[in-house]
C-alpha cells in the first residue's frame, strides 16, 4: 500500500509513518522541509505542485497539516492556524480530483475541539452540538470552533467522487513520543504540578495511541466508512479525576492545584493558551462503536499505566 500524509513531519506523522512501514508499506511524507524526492517531499501546502505526482496512484491519503494550536491565541497564529489548514486541505483536494487513479481513500484530520464546551451529556457525532454558541466562556474560544468547521467544509466541498472521505475528529493523542501531550503532562506530574485546574471539572478526551492507530487502519479498511468520525475514547473523565489517575500510574502523590488566574500565568510561559486545559470537551466515539471497533484502552487509568511503563522503558 501507498501511503501519503501531508504535513507527516510531527508527532502524529511520525507515529503513523512508522506504524505503516513496520507493515511493509511505502510512505511519502510532504513537508515544507522536504526535497525534490525521496520518502520526504516538499511542498508549501497551498498550491499544486510535483508532490500531487504521488497522490496519483496512491492508496491512502492522511492530511494532517496545520499550524499547531499550542500556542498563544494572538490575531497571527489565529490566522495561520485557519490559513494552514483550510489551505493545505484544499490543494490536497485539488491533487485527488485531477488525479488519473485517485487514492480510494482520504482521511483528513480535524478535531474534538469542533464540539461545543459542556459539562452535560457527551458528543457524539449522530447528537453532538457543534460549538460557537456556547454562554460563559471566552469569545475568543469561538475562533477555534469557526477553524474547525471551515477545516470540515473544505473537505466536504471537495469533489473527489472516486475517493472516499473520513473526518478524524481527534481528541489528545497519548502516545510517549518526546514533546507530545502526554510528556508534556508526565513531566509537570513528575514535578508536583499535575493538580486540578480551575476546580477541575471541565472534561478531557483523549485517546492512546495504539487505539488512535488501530482506528486510521479500521478506517482504511471499512469502505463502507465515511464522514465524520470521533476519535476518542470511550470514558471521558473530568480534569481533577485525569490527573489524579495519572499521578496514581506515575506513584507521584503530591499533585499542586491552580486557579484559573494560576493557570493563565502559566500558560503565558509554555507559550501556549489555557482553552486547551479549560474548555470542557467531553467526546465519545459513537460511530467508531457502533461499527464494531473495539478499544484496547478504554479507561484512563489502564490507558495511563501502560504508558507510564513505555515511558520508563523507552
Amino acid at each position: 500500500m501507498k501511503v501519503i500524509i501531508p504535513g507527516g513531519s510531527g508527532q502524529i506523522g511520525q507515529m503513523l509513518r512508522r506504524y505503516f512501514e513496520r507493515k511493509g508499506h511505502t510512505v511519502i511524507i510532504l513537508s515544507r522541509s522536504g526535497e525534490k524526492t525521496g520518502p520526504k517531499l516538499h511542498w508549501d501546502g497551498q498550491t499544486l505542485g510535483p508532490w500531487a505526482k504521488e497522490v496519483d496512484g496512491a492508496d491512502v491519503v492522511i492530511n494532517l497539516a496545520g499550524r499547531t494550536v499550542n500556542c498563544r491565541y494572538t490575531e497571527e497564529n489565529l490566522k495561520q492556524m485557519m490559513d494552514s489548514r483550510v489551505d493545505s486541505t484544499r490543494v490536497v483536494g485539488q491533487a485527488i480530483a485531477q488525479a488519473s487513479k485517485p487514492p480510494r481513500v482520504w482521511l483528513q484530520m480535524s478535531t474534538a475541539t469542533i464540539y461545543a464546551h459542556t459539562f452535560g451529556p457527551a458528543h457524539t457525532e449522530a447528537n453532538g452540538v457543534l460549538g460557537g454558541n456556547e454562554q460563559d466562556v471566552p469569545a475568543y474560544w469561538k475562533r477555534s470552533i469557526d477553524v474547525a468547521t471551515s477545516w470540515e467544509e473544505a473537505l466536504n466541498s471537495a469533489t473527489t467522487p472516486h475517493t472516499r472521505k473520513v473526518a478524524l475528529r481527534a481528541a489528545m493523542v497519548m502516545s510517549v513520543d518526546n514533546d507530545g501531550v502526554f510528556d508534556v503532562l508526565a513531566g509537570l506530574t513528575k514535578w508536583g504540578l499535575g493538580g486540578s485546574i480551575a476546580g477541575g471539572n471541565q472534561y478531557m478526551s483523549w485517546i492512546h495511541a495504539a487505539d488512535f492507530l488501530a482506528a486510521i487502519q479500521f478506517l482504511i479498511d471499512r469502505e463502507d466508512l465515511s464522514g465524520p468520525f470521533n476519535l476518542s475514547s470511550p470514558s471521558p473523565l473530568p480534569q481533577g479525576e485525569f490527573q489524579a489517575q495519572l499521578r496514581s500510574a506515575m506513584g507521584v502523590w503530591l499533585g499542586f492545584p491552580a486557579t484559573s488566574w494560576m493557570a493563565e500565568i502559566g500558560a503565558i510561559f509554555m507559550r501556549t493558551d489555557t482553552e486547551l486545559v479549560l474548555k470542557s470537551r467531553r467526546v465519545v466515539p459513537g460511530r467508531l462503536l457502533d461499527s464494531g471497533f473495539t478499544f484496547q484502552f478504554p479507561d484512563w487509568s489502564s490507558a495511563a499505566e501502560d504508558l507510564v511503563t513505555r515511558r520508563s522503558c523507552s
